[in-house]
């Protein structure tokens, strides 16, 4: 699953990985994946979230205010195991890229993947920071230089 991604993606996911591990977290979330994007400050990801006005302050103030409990589901990825979400993110961020047939899944298919996959902490984060995958979307079609997908 991992070789559709780019360089820069493989970096948000292992910055991921350690976020978790500071946190003392057993598993990789998708708030996670959200803070790696928004810190690591390279790629389409990062760029849609500044152009946005969405900062790293305001990512970690809403992740800490949502987050109730631990999900139990994980499954094994490298040596944290990523939650069910997070999965599906990885399936949902390659679909992205296929959809607009770019070879590598990138930061910008994680962000979209991140706002898909609804009832994730990442998802309810950017939709409470006013970020819908619809202007994301057209934030990333934008800075690719390519018209929106119809699908």
């Amino acid at each position: 699953m991992y070789q559709h991604l780019s360089e820069t993606a493989k970096e948000v996911l292992r910055l991921a990985e350690r976020f978790a591990q500071r946190e003392h977290k057993e598993y990789v979330g998708t708030e996670h994946v959200l803070l790696a994007i928004v810190d690591h400050g390279l790629g389409v990801g990062a760029q849609v979230l500044q152009n946005c006005s969405i900062s790293s302050d305001m990512v970690k103030d809403q992740i800490a205010h949502l987050i109730k409990r631990s999900l139990d589901e994980t499954w094994v990825l490298g040596r944290l195991p990523g939650t069910p979400h997070f999965k599906q993110v990885i399936a949902l961020a390659i679909e992205e890229a296929e959809k607009v047939r770019d070879t590598k899944v990138g930061t910008e298919y994680l962000l979209l993947a991140l706002l898909r996959e609804k009832g994730c902490m990442a998802e309810r984060t950017l939709q409470n920071l006013g970020l819908s995958l619809k202007v994301a979307r057209k934030e990333v079609a934008r800075l690719q230089g390519r018209s929106e997908p119809t699908n």
